[in-house]
């Protein structure tokens, strides 16, 4: 059972997380954003945050194959060297330890994106991220649609 309702005890702050996501979603490209987000809630284990994403995903013209492979990303063939890219930097920030995002896969993002884009994806990375443990930390839980 749902803890509580962040939006409505912390509709300012929950706003703010809004608008980065807001933000995210004029800077990359829908197909993309959807991966990210859909990559860190299964790292998170956000069960909410997962149904959410794949359906959106879905919705929005992404094949149920490499959805189902997201989890698999590093072994698939399904996706390019920009979504590997980005998929690398979002394991790296969202399991960020000591040592902060490596070198060598800050560089492979570097290799195909700019630093403007590196910038929006870390950014869409962060706002994921705090998206999974508002739903996670209230238990916010998915609700059977089919």
């Amino acid at each position: 059972m749902q803890r509580i309702e962040l939006d409505k005890l912390a509709p300012e702050a929950h706003r703010k997380v809004v608008d980065l996501f807001l933000y995210s979603q004029a800077n990359i490209e829908t197909p993309l954003l959807n991966l990210i987000m859909l990559r860190a809630s299964a790292v998170n284990g956000c069960a909410y945050c997962v149904d959410m994403h794949t359906r959106d995903a879905l919705k929005a013209g992404e094949s149920s194959q490499r959805l189902f492979a997201v989890s698999v990303w590093r072994e698939s063939p399904f996706f390019g060297k920009e979504e590997r890219a980005a998929l690398a930097l979002t394991d790296a920030v969202t399991l960020i330890g000591q040592d902060g995002v490596p070198d060598g896969v800050w560089d492979d993002a570097r290799a195909v994106w700019s630093e403007k884009g590196v910038a929006d994806l870390v950014m869409a990375i962060v706002m994921i991220n705090a998206f999974n443990r508002i739903a996670a930390s209230t238990r916010k839980t998915p609700v059977l649609t089919d």
